[in-house]
């Protein structure tokens, strides 16, 4: 396989999961907003510092209202995390690998893109946005099922799975850091009743409500969720979860030994992690680290795999040697 194509199927599946991810992290903010007395201001700012652009943010924009906020993470064709850009990026990969996945996934891909620009009047309405960024989730899992439905088990595939989990588990990281830090405080008595309903949010951000209730069997507490979205071995987007799914593609690969070194060093920093002892300072500079170890996966695949020229399968290998 070209090493272009792979880097290519790897950013498709990545601008695919971001669309994704922010179309549901801005539907549950808004539902969260109505949820919390009034006195407490959580606003819209916070979704700013999950996509980590603040100062790309604030070069255009001059306050977090939630008309300017929403411009940024859906419309705006300049922002890195919008969701029109992040589709429009997904189409043009697809675009240049179509030879290479299913007519059908291409045409999917295609037409969210197409719905995403000419529904964009309506997004920004606040009566026609629920709407509008439930029908990005539901087309973008659409896409995901019929990739994993109909896509051959080769090394494309193994690609696409690499970029949808290494953007998933920067994401749960993203949120966690900053929903735990500026939602409400442990600490504030006066609003201690709420406090679920911030964890709650928190969940269904990565849509892991109900599987967090099947497999914890408990109440809501940020001790219980942080350990679930970071060390849950069975949920798709805990991070855990996700570093062990791009071991298990990366050893399919040829020449795998420094990226699986940068995969093992982050599967051991949270498997070892003594979350429940954690307090806000140490989570904060704990995903800090996390962040550093995912950035250091790309890197090490981005440096072997993309930049390298060719990837060869066993079928090239066997070629060569005769």
């Amino acid at each position: 396989m070209l090493a272009r194509v792979a880097e290519t199927l790897y950013w498709m599946a990545r601008y695919m999961e971001r669309a994704e991810n922010m179309a549901r992290l801005i539907n549950v903010n808004a539902n969260l907003i109505l949820d919390i007395p009034k006195k407490t201001v959580l606003g819209w700012e916070p979704l700013i510092d999950i996509t980590g652009t603040r100062e790309n943010y604030e070069e255009k924009y001059h306050s977090f209202e939630e008309r300017q906020v929403m411009k940024y993470l859906i419309s705006d064709a300049d922002s890195p995390v919008s969701i029109a850009n992040s589709l429009k990026w997904a189409r043009e990969n697809a675009r240049t690998v179509r030879d290479v996945i299913p007519r059908e996934a291409w045409e999917q891909i295609n037409g969210l893109n197409h719905y995403a620009k000419d529904q964009l009047n309506v997004a920004m309405s606040k009566r026609g946005r629920f709407s509008y960024l439930n029908e990005i989730i539901l087309r973008s899992q659409t896409i995901v099922g019929l990739l994993s439905g109909t896509v051959n088990r080769d090394q494309g595939y193994l690609f696409i799975r690499m970029g949808r989990n290494l953007e998933r588990a920067d994401m749960t990281s993203r949120i966690i850091d900053v929903r735990s830090a500026n939602l409400l405080t442990e600490e504030s008595m006066e609003l201690r009743p709420f406090e679920n309903i911030q964890w709650m949010s928190v969940l269904k951000s990565l849509t892991a409500y109900q599987m967090y209730r099947q497999a914890m069997q408990a109440r809501i507490r940020r001790a219980d969720v942080v350990k679930f979205l970071f060390q849950s071995q069975r949920f798709p987007r805990s991070i855990l979860f996700c570093v062990q799914q791009m071991e298990r593609c990366v050893q399919e690969l040829p020449d795998f030994e420094n990226s699986l070194r940068r995969i093992h060093q982050a599967k051991r920093l949270i498997q070892g992690a003594e979350l429940h002892a954690y307090d806000q300072g140490m989570l904060h500079d704990f995903i800090d680290h996390i962040q550093i170890e995912l950035n250091n996966i790309h890197e090490a695949l981005n440096d072997q795999y993309f930049l390298s020229g060719r990837i060869y399968g066993q079928e090239q290998e066997q070629k060569q040697a005769s």
